[in-house]
């Protein structure tokens, strides 16, 4: 079950309308239930681990907060610590482990007869077991009490508007919510309704459109010529915003019509000026978390090392980062890319400003955007491709066939498809730049009730007439 199935449409609307209905002290319960519904749903062994998993975390939270010696502290955070990166490790990376080990025994003349090849991905583990970590860190570090009532915290763990693919909530910003009196607020139920509209807006209409062009180039890339395999690796940026920040709308309009407040997950990303400045815009929930939970720890403990433990501390952060994304080594290059360009935008930073002085402002900005772009779509080249000699393959032909004719880079795709893409992603952008100068919808709000039900039925004929129904799972459930 996915935010953009029927089977979610139904079930979202029989929560919301129930909701409403019942007296408040239920309402959490009704969620709750409605929570384990969508997971189990999708498959009871995701249910059964993410909810052992939940009251693993809620009763160490209790056990670490109940402890007066430092050291017993520790020792049981260290415990539940590595018991919940075991089951991350478990599940998400047996096979990238056992096809390694499986090579270094092969490469010196052993062999390996594992009758296990694959463990099935849970869905959403990644999310749930770091909002998991996060919150044993905050006990840990007496940031956040320990949550005493379970029936709150498994809402806080199993909530399914952020269950699959987050945002990673942090307890602190989640659990109050949890515990207040939901009642009917037609402002937050508005602006629900309109965040759902965009994200499936950029998910029917411009992710899916390029989904299967898209993926056709990136299965074979051989098949295709460098003018082709140029304009996928351009697009396939946009496509995977429209993809992930469409789900985050998805999911923090749902959560905004029942009353919650989920963390933004985008800031305007294709503005940023640099890789730095790019992953303080994209994924936020995740990128702050490995902030205060990977790179600041690290670069504290090698704060003697000066320069260098910023270095280290950078490297190890994105590596991490990227192996997170998936079990191959082309995630790993994937972080290492991130974190390389942002060790060397550090090592560059008084001779960008030196030049920023000398040059136009608008039109040195204007290159770094483009500059930073540029780098985050070749780099997303081992993040999408499967194989790392077809990643080589790409970057080695990329500027072939320059002037090739429009069909030929049109990648297939029909007129009438390519109109609609490139007006979607224009609103899409529009959108964007507008509501970051003005409040759009406050002031939309303040028109006649026709005007504004003519522009709310304008949209929905819009995702209907022109949304591609086919490509469905959102890009991040992979991960």
């Amino acid at each position: 079950m996915i935010f953009n199935s029927w089977e979610f449409a139904f079930l979202f609307i029989l929560i919301t309308g129930i909701f409403y209905l019942i007296v408040p002290q239920l309402r959490k319960w009704l969620l709750l239930t409605g929570s384990i519904i969508f997971i189990g749903f999708n498959h009871w062994g995701y249910l059964a681990l993410a909810v052992s998993t939940a009251i693993i975390t809620f009763s160490s939270g209790i056990w670490i907060d109940k402890q007066n010696s430092d050291k017993t502290r520790q020792r049981i955070f260290t415990i539940s610590l590595i018991a919940h990166l075991t089951i991350l490790v478990f599940f998400k990376y047996f096979g990238f482990l056992e096809a390694n080990l499986s090579l270094f025994i092969k490469t010196i003349g052993g062999n390996w007869n594992s009758s296990i090849t694959k463990i099935f991905l849970p869905l959403g583990i990644s999310f749930y077991i770091f909002q998991s970590i996060s919150y044993l860190i905050e006990v840990y570090w007496e940031e956040q009490e320990a949550e005493k009532n379970l029936g709150d915290f498994l809402l806080y763990m199993l909530f399914f508007m952020k269950f699959l693919s987050g945002p990673i909530e942090r307890p602190g910003d989640f659990l109050p919510q949890v515990k207040e009196k939901k009642a009917f607020d037609y402002d937050k139920v508005s602006y629900g309704l309109r965040l759902i509209a965009i994200g499936l807006f950029k998910k029917l209409i411009i992710s899916n459109q390029l989904a299967t062009p898209l993926n056709d180039v990136f299965a074979s890339v051989q098949d295709y010529s460098g003018a082709q395999l140029c304009v996928a690796t351009l697009f396939y940026p946009i496509q995977l915003y429209a993809d992930f920040s469409g789900y985050t709308d998805i999911a923090i309009g749902g959560a905004a019509i029942l009353g919650y407040r989920l963390s933004p997950n985008f800031n305007r990303p294709f503005i940023a000026q640099s890789i730095t400045d790019f992953w303080r815009r994209w994924h936020m929930s995740l990128s702050f978390w490995v902030k205060d939970y990977i790179y600041e720890p690290l670069a504290f403990r090698k704060r003697n090392w000066g320069t260098w433990g910023i270095v280290y501390a950078l490297l190890i952060t994105f590596i991490l980062l990227g192996l997170w994304h998936g079990d191959s080594w082309n995630f790993i290059i994937y972080g290492a890319i991130q974190g390389g360009v942002i060790i060397y935008e550090m090592s560059r930073s008084k001779w960008c400003t030196k030049w920023n002085k000398y040059l136009s402002g608008k039109w040195f900005k204007t290159y770094n955007i483009i500059r930073t772009y540029l780098i985050f779509a070749v780099s997303l080249l081992f993040f999408k491709i499967e194989k790392f000699a077809d990643v080589i393959y790409v970057i080695n032909h990329i500027f072939d066939g320059i002037g090739s004719t429009y069909k030929e880079i049109s990648l297939g795709v029909r007129d009438h498809n390519i109109i609609v893409i490139s007006l979607a992603t224009s609103l899409m952008f529009l959108y964007e730049y507008t509501d970051s100068k003005w409040d759009i919808w406050g002031k939309f709000e303040q028109k006649s009730i026709l005007i504004r039900w003519s522009v709310y039925y304008l949209i929905i004929f819009i995702i209907f007439s022109c949304g591609d129904f086919g490509a469905s799972d959102f890009i991040y459930l992979q991960f």
